[in-house]
Parts: C-alpha cells; sequence; structure tokens
C-alpha cells in the first residue's frame, strides 16, 4: 500500500476526515503509518479552509489498536528512541494544529492508539470501543505521551492505575473516568462526530485558535502564565475583525458571518 493510501483525506463543509487506513493490521501505527499521518496534518496547515478535524479508524474492529507490535518485535535495541521520537513528533503536530481535533473511536483504541485520541482536542467514543494502555503486558510503557497527557486528563490516580495494570476498560467506563468526552451508539459514531465537528468548524476561527492555546495553558504552565496567556489572546480576539463581525450579529439578530481573520 502507497504511504497516501495509510491515511485517507476527505474534507466537506469546513471539516477534513483523517482515517488511518490498515483496517487488515487494526489501523496499528507502523513508521509508515506515523508519516502518512504527518503528511495529512500538512494538508490541514495548507488548507485555510479546514475549521476542524476529525481522526478515525477504517472498518468498524478498531479506531487504532497501537503501535505496530509486529514491527517492533522486528527491530533492535538502538531502534526504539527513533521509533519514539517519530511518534512524539507527529502527535505532538496533532495537538498543536491550529484547529480543534476530534477523534471518533469505534472499536479498539488501544496503547498508541489511545494516546493519538489524547493529542486530539476531544474524543467521541462508539458504545463498543476499548481503550487502554497495555504496553506494560508487553515489557513496555507508553511511548508516545500517554504517560504524561493521560495523566493531564483524568489525573495521577486514575492513570497510574490504568497504565501500571495495563487495563482495558469500556465505553462507559471511559466515560467515567474522563478519558473520553462523548459515548455515542456505534452506528452513529461517524454522524455525531462529524455533527460536532461541524459545530466547531462554525465557530469564530481566531477566538477558537486562542481558545485551544489558552485552555492548553492550564494544565502545562503555573496560574499567573495561564492568566497573563489568557489576557494576551483576549486582546488578540478583541483586535480580529471576527470579534466585531460577533458583536454586531449578535446586536443585530443574525448569524456571523465569519472571516477568521
Amino acid at each position: 500500500m502507497a504511504d497516501h493510501d495509510l491515511v485517507l483525506w476527505e474534507c466537506a463543509d469546513g471539516v477534513a476526515t483523517l482515517r488511518l487506513n490498515r483496517p487488515k493490521a487494526l489501523n496499528a501505527l507502523d513508521r509508515e503509518t506515523l508519516r502518512a499521518l504527518d503528511a495529512a496534518l500538512d494538508r490541514v496547515d495548507d488548507d485555510a479552509g479546514v475549521r476542524a478535524v476529525i481522526i478515525t479508524g477504517a472498518g468498524d474492529r478498531a479506531f487504532c489498536a497501537g503501535a505496530d507490535i509486529a514491527a517492533m518485535a522486528a527491530m533492535g535495541p538502538m531502534e526504539g528512541h527513533p521509533y519514539c521520537r517519530l511518534g512524539h513528533e507527529v502527535l505532538a503536530r496533532v495537538e498543536d494544529l491550529r484547529v480543534p481535533v476530534v477523534a471518533a473511536l469505534g472499536g479498539a483504541a488501544l496503547g498508541g492508539g489511545l494516546e493519538l485520541a489524547l493529542a486530539c482536542d476531544l474524543i467521541v467514543a462508539g458504545e463498543r470501543a476499548k481503550v487502554g494502555l497495555p504496553e506494560i503486558t508487553l515489557g513496555l510503557i507508553p511511548g508516545f505521551g500517554g504517560t504524561q497527557r493521560l495523566v493531564r486528563r483524568i489525573g495521577l490516580g486514575p492513570a497510574r492505575r490504568l497504565i501500571y495494570l495495563g487495563a482495558v476498560i469500556g465505553a462507559a467506563d471511559a466515560l467515567a473516568l474522563g478519558v473520553v468526552d462523548q459515548v455515542v451508539p456505534d452506528d452513529r459514531l461517524a454522524e455525531d462526530a462529524a455533527a460536532l465537528a461541524r459545530e466547531l468548524a462554525g465557530r469564530a476561527p481566531v477566538a477558537l485558535r486562542h481558545a485551544k492555546r489558552a485552555t492548553r495553558a492550564a494544565v502545562e504552565t503555573s496560574l499567573g502564565a495561564g492568566l497573563w496567556l489568557e489576557m494576551e489572546a483576549f486582546a488578540a480576539t478583541f483586535a480580529s475583525e471576527d470579534r466585531v463581525e460577533g458583536l454586531h450579529a449578535f446586536l443585530e439578530k443574525r448569524k456571523p458571518s465569519w472571516k477568521g481573520r
């Protein structure tokens, strides 16, 4: 399979859908798939018309079963660090995208698959989804950011339990812990994720971009630094054309027409 077929691209209504396309391998993240995802992120960056992104997986068995176990088994001791670094670099790009990213989890989201979802802004799961970081059962630890992003998302204690035990949990338990944001019927996953992404795409792009930066700062900086960033971000949105449009649209009781500037 050519690299450009490993992650499929669709775009409609300002929403780009990136679909991991290795269904026979449960959409596992080998080097080639990570590079294909990286190339798809380039397309997002280059397309000013994209205002939200969905990341999902092909087939109905898995969003992504994680890093490619067969590929890792064939690696020598010196190959682990470059592979881990590649995963970190690509997932950091997902997290750093200027637009919000929705992960749509159908089936298994394990190991690197859950780590990819955790790099997204919002996670929607089908009722049959299973999530976890089971690397400990393979003599490994999460290597694509899971030890850091899961702790930030659900807290130290619950994250330790999942990581130390390698536990795999269902969608309802994942929702209760805060691992995922929403659980929907499996046959509505694509529709509901798309509806959420379209709603995000309909928000003011400048404000949404700054909101993403500011909320991320809440878990990465001190309170003082985060409050300073919020003030700077508010000032930037206040100077935007979208702010003028949004306020006038409200006063005139009409739908705003965002320009993204």
